[in-house]
């Protein structure tokens, strides 16, 4: 994926991919897991672009772990396509953040998939912490951008 771009409106997060042919299974698609990278990388870039890297978290001793996982496969993606992955905040409280994703074709602009993870805040010890103000507070929740 290429580096975050700002997009309209500023609290949802744009990164681009082309489908490289390791990600694809015997029938030429992109395998179903290969979208959990993507989600990521576009969750991580959400992250930096909003003030605050998983780097930062970690060092203030949190760590975001995934709690759920929703995926709706709605195109087939090929090799050699290019797509690009919104991302944006759903929802958020001060121990859970929960974001949206749509995954879209770059040219076409047509839905390939739609997706939602939630993230509950935990300490290095794996107990349950809260956000930090500042970083809940740049971390705004908008309504979804597609339907999901």
């Amino acid at each position: 994926m290429t580096a975050a771009q700002a997009t309209d409106p500023a609290d949802v997060t744009t990164t681009y991919h082309r489908v490289d042919y390791s990600e694809t299974d015997q029938m030429g698609v992109v395998y179903h897991a290969r979208y959990l990278v993507w989600l990521d990388v576009a969750r991580t870039e959400h992250l930096r672009r909003s003030g605050s890297s998983y780097r930062d978290l970690e060092e203030a001793g949190l760590r975001l772990m995934v709690s759920e996982v929703t995926v709706r496969y709605r195109r087939a993606v090929r090799y050699d396509d290019r797509v690009r992955v919104r991302t944006w905040v759903r929802d958020i409280a001060s121990r859970r953040i929960v974001f949206g994703y749509a995954v879209e074709h770059e040219k076409r602009g047509e839905v390939l998939a739609t997706a939602s993870t939630a993230l509950l805040v935990m300490s290095a010890d794996f107990s349950f912490a809260r956000l930090p103000e500042g970083i809940a507070d740049r971390l705004r929740p908008i309504p979804d951008v597609v339907r999901l």
